[in-house]
């Protein structure tokens, strides 16, 4: 069951207090597996922020806090860096290539959702590479039986918006499969915008799974589209400009955009690289305090370290860039993540308990450029930068 808006955010603050001192059950005394030591622990689900050591025993989490007296076969020397809950990227295609899931552990993301690469036709295939992968990876069906195509667009045949094949898909992969993708471009749907979305709700609702719809230059104007969303639906690539984006003509954010995120309709970043979003639109919309509700990539695979994209910790470190918190965006990639999709559940957190997914990231000074979707050019003072990754216990591979 989602949380109401205000527990969405920064969800078991209240438990978070006693969990932030040092705290181990019985097996104190007992060896650890693994320490992460001596870095700026950053939890919003617990509401921890300082100087933290993070004990892991069994794939868990077991102790956080001060110096903590245990022996472990190996650690990680956190001094002077960020320690997070493992970041969960709500929307890439990591599933489209066979290194997909170990590419995006690289970038410090130990959860990820792949965002309808696949349609009925090629969902089995996806579900087994994710089954298989170092990090936990969990699907979106696209209601498009053939998947994304980006050069003809796979909604202009309404024909491939199957809803049984659709329906067989989820039933057939339940648990891997945890919502139904569609992507509401206009130069992906054509006039079919509308019709492919009902087609989706059609597929997603008998199992009670969640929508993502990518706007951005649809069709039909975006007051249309949000009326069919229900709670739990995720609209991705809010930033994405006019036609048919979040702001009316006098640059506002649109009524029905603020009605539907009351009614607990979420909004994700989704940074993508083709018209996605332009700073213009994403400067208005967080200075009038719309911010998304989380932040992803659209990672596509190794092409989007050459574009604007990079990786999870560039594109949080935009938000840093328009004056957000370290917290307030870290959060956006962990427990709001977790919170948005129930496959997550468990994850986003370092509290006591939870599977020891653990993301080490090193924030930098100094003049950085960050790009929208469009060549548009932004300046910032920090940037985020993937230094170790621990999932399920182990430490993982880092990038070189």
């Amino acid at each position: 069951m989602m949380m109401n808006r205000r527990r969405f955010l920064y969800a078991a603050a209240a438990g978070g207090a006693m969990l932030s001192l040092p705290y181990m059950p019985k097996l104190w005394a007992a060896s650890c597996d693994l320490i992460v030591r001596g870095g700026r622990v950053v939890d919003p689900s617990l509401g921890i922020d300082g100087i933290r050591d993070v004990a892991v025993a069994g794939g868990r989490i077991v102790a956080i806090g001060e110096n903590i007296k245990a022996d472990a076969p190996e650690t990680i020397d956190a001094r002077g860096k960020l320690v997070t809950p493992g970041l969960i990227d709500i929307h890439c295609h990591a599933a489209q290539l066979k290194d997909g899931p170990a590419l995006v552990l690289l970038d410090g993301v130990t959860s990820y959702l792949d965002g309808g690469s696949y349609g009925a036709d090629g969902i089995d295939q996806a579900a087994s590479l994710v089954k298989s992968g170092p990090n936990l990876g969990r699907l979106l069906v696209n209601i498009s039986r053939i998947g994304v195509d980006t050069q003809k667009g796979e909604l202009r045949d309404l024909s491939l918006a199957d809803v049984d094949l659709a329906r067989a898909a989820i039933a057939r992969n339940r648990g891997v499969v945890i919502g139904v993708k569609v992507r509401l471009s206009n130069n992906v749907t054509g006039p079919n915008d509308l019709e492919a979305l009902r087609r989706a709700q059609e597929a997603a609702t008998p199992f009670g799974l969640p929508l993502m719809i990518h706007i951005g230059q649809s069709y039909s104007p975006l007051p249309a589209i949000l009326s069919l969303l229900k709670r739990g639906d995720v609209v991705t690539h809010v930033y994405a400009p006019a036609p048919n984006g979040i702001l009316d003509d006098s640059g506002r954010i649109l009524p029905e955009v603020l009605s539907a995120r009351r009614r607990g309709v979420l909004f994700d970043f989704g940074n993508g690289t083709l018209q996605h979003f332009n700073w213009d639109v994403f400067e208005r919309g967080v200075k009038q305090g719309f911010l998304p509700d989380t932040i992803s990539t659209d990672w596509v695979g190794p092409q989007s370290r050459t574009t604007n994209v990079v990786d999870l910790p560039n594109v949080m470190s935009k938000f840093l860039t328009f004056g957000l918190s370290l917290s307030d965006v870290i959060a956006r990639v962990t427990v709001n993540s977790a919170r948005a999709f129930g496959a997550f559940s468990d994850r986003g957190t370092l509290k006591v308990g939870a599977p020891a997914d653990i993301t080490v990231l090193e924030l930098r000074e100094g003049s950085f450029q960050f790009q929208d979707n469009y060549k548009g050019v932004r300046t910032g003072r920090q940037r985020l930068f993937p230094f170790a990754t621990v999932v399920g216990g182990k430490k993982a591979p880092h990038r070189v």
